[in-house]
C-alpha cells in the first residue's frame, strides 16, 4: 500500500481499499521547474555574494531597506507583543521540547574500551559548532518549528545557532516565530525567507563563518535548496509534504479518528493521510465523518482536495496485515488507537514518530507540547532514518591508542592484508614498527 500508488486489492486478499487517492504524486514530489529555478540562485548568490541575497528579498520577501537582522532586544521582547495564553504556551512547548532533548542527551555518553590488552578504542560526541535554522512563517507560521531546531542543537550543545525567519506582510518577523528561537536559546534572527536565507547561512554571507548544518522544514524552494547545497553542509532531511496514518478497530472513536486524518491534512493540499483499518464498518464510518467535518471546518478548502486526492482508507484482514501495510508506507506520523495497541507498538518498525492510543493525537507534538521532535523523515523515509533529534547535532569522533605490546598482532595482519592488496605504503607503516621492536 501506497499513498500515491495503491493496489485496489492484495492478490492473496488480506487487505482491499474502501478509498484510493486519486493523484497518483511521485514520492519526492520535485518539481523540474523548482529545481532549475533553485539551481539558478543558488549559482547567482555564490557569484555575488549578499547583494544577490538582498535582491532576492526585495523582489520575494518584499524586503524595504530596514536591517534584517533583529537586535537582541528585539528578539527579547518578542513575547511582550503576544497574548498571555499564547506566550504561555509557548513557554510550555519550548520546556517539553528541550527536556525531551536534554533527557535524549544524557543517554549519548562517552566510552572508551580496551579491546585487547593495549588496544584501546573510544569515542566522544562533539557537537557541531554552527546551526542556521530555517524557521517557517507563510500562511501557517510554525512556531513550534524553533523547539525542534534551535532547542535541540542547543540542547546537544552547540556553540552557535543562528535562524532565519520569513517577513510577515508589514515587514517584520512573526512575534510568536521569534519568541520560541529567544526561548530555545537563538543567537541571532534574519528576517530573510527561502532560497536566499538557506544560502546566505551556507555560504557566510551573514556576518559570521558559513554554518555547518541547516535545518528546519519549508515549502517545496526549501526542500530543493536544502538539497542542493547538502554536501556543502550537512542537513537533517530532505521532507516533503506531511503525513499522518492512522490504524484504528472497531473500538476506536470514528469522529477522533477523521479528525486526527484531516489535522495533518491541513498542512497543504498535497499532504496525504492514511487509514488502516481490521474493521470494514469502521472505515467507512471514518470516511463518513470526514465529509461530515469537512463541512464546517475553516480551513477545509486545504483539506479537502488533500483527503480526495491522496487520502487511503484499507481494510485489513488482522493486525498482521495492518502492520505489514503500514511499514511498507512509513509514515511520518502514525497514531495507534486499537485495542491492541501494545501488540502494535512491539511490532511495527518504520515510522517517523508513534502516537499511541486515543488520547495521543501528531497536534501534540506538531506544537512542542508532546516533548518529542516533529522534524521526521516523509516519502517512505522512515524505512532508513529517523527524525531529528541530538544525535543529529553530534559527531561521534572515534579514536585509539595502541600501546606498544599490542603491536606485534595488528602490525602483522596489517601487513599480510596490504601486500594482498598490493599497497605497499600501507604495508611500510606497519612494517616499520615491527622493525621497532
Amino acid at each position: 500500500m501506497r499513498y500515491s500508488s495503491p493496489v485496489l486489492q492484495s492478490l492473496d486478499g488480506s487487505y482491499h481499499h474502501l478509498k484510493t487517492p486519486l493523484i497518483d504524486a511521485p514520492a519526492a514530489q520535485r518539481d523540474p521547474a523548482v529545481i532549475e529555478t533553485v539551481s539558478g540562485m543558488l549559482s547567482d548568490i555564490q557569484k555575488r555574494g549578499i547583494d544577490a541575497v538582498l535582491d532576492y528579498a526585495r523582489t520575494l520577501d518584499r524586503y524595504d531597506g530596514r536591517d534584517i537582522e533583529l537586535s537582541a532586544a528585539q528578539i527579547a521582547s518578542s513575547g511582550d507583543r503576544l497574548p498571555s495564553d499564547l506566550r504561555e504556551a509557548i513557554e510550555l512547548g519550548a520546556a517539553r521540547t528541550q527536556a525531551f532533548a536534554k533527557e535524549s542527551r544524557a543517554h549519548l555518553k562517552d566510552f572508551e574500551t580496551e579491546l585487547v590488552p593495549g588496544l584501546v578504542t573510544g569515542a566522544r560526541y562533539v557537537p557541531v559548532s554552527r546551526v542556521g535554522a530555517y524557521l517557517p512563517a507563510g500562511r501557517f507560521p510554525l512556531t513550534a518549528s524553533a523547539f525542534m531546531t534551535v532547542g535541540v542543537a542547543k540542547a546537544a550543545g552547540v556553540p552557535t545557532v543562528i535562524a532565519c525567519t520569513p517577513p510577515q506582510p508589514d515587514g517584520n518577523a512573526n512575534d510568536a516565530v521569534v519568541y520560541a528561537a529567544h526561548l530555545s536559546g537563538v543567537d541571532r534572527v534574519f528576517v530573510l525567507g527561502g532560497v536566499q536565507a538557506l544560502a546566505a547561512m551556507a555560504y557566510g554571507l551573514l556576518g559570521d563563518l558559513p554554518v555547518d548544518m541547516l535545518v528546519g522544514a519549508g515549502n517545496a524552494f526549501v526542500a530543493e535548496a536544502k538539497r542542493q547545497l547538502f554536501g556543502t553542509v550537512a542537513i537533517d532531511l530532505l521532507a516533503g509534504p506531511s503525513e499522518v496514518a492512522v490504524i484504528s478497530d472497531e473500538t476506536a472513536d470514528p469522529e477522533l479518528v477523521a479528525a486526527d486524518l484531516l489535522g495533518q491534512a491541513e498542512h497543504g493540499p498535497n499532504s496525504p493521510a492514511a487509514l488502516v483499518t481490521t474493521s470494514e464498518e469502521h472505515g467507512k464510518a471514518v470516511i463518513a465523518a470526514v465529509e461530515r467535518q469537512l463541512e464546517t471546518l475553516s480551513t477545509a478548502e486545504i483539506c479537502g482536495p488533500a483527503w480526495r486526492n491522496y487520502g487511503v482508507v484499507t481494510v485489513a484482514k488482522d493486525r498482521e496485515t495492518a502492520a505489514a501495510l503500514m511499514d511498507d508506507l512509513a509514515p511520518e506520523h502514525l497514531e495507534l488507537l486499537t485495542a491492541d495497541d501494545d501488540w502494535y507498538h512491539e511490532n511495527l518498525r518504520n515510522y517517523g514518530s508513534l502516537f499511541i492510543g486515543p488520547w495521543s493525537t501528531v497536534a501534540y507534538s506538531d506544537k512542542g507540547m508532546a516533548g518529542t521532535n516533529h522534524v521526521l523523515p516523509t516519502a517512505g523515509g522512515a524505512k532508513h532514518s529517523a527524525g531529528l533529534s541530538v544525535s543529529r547535532f553530534l559527531k561521534p569522533l572515534t579514536y585509539q591508542r595502541i600501546a606498544r605490546e599490542a603491536t606485534p598482532e595488528l602490525a602483522n595482519a596489517v601487513q599480510v592484508i596490504s601486500d594482498s592488496e598490493g599497497m605497499a605504503a600501507h604495508s611500510a607503516t606497519a612494517t616499520l614498527r615491527l622493525e621497532r621492536l
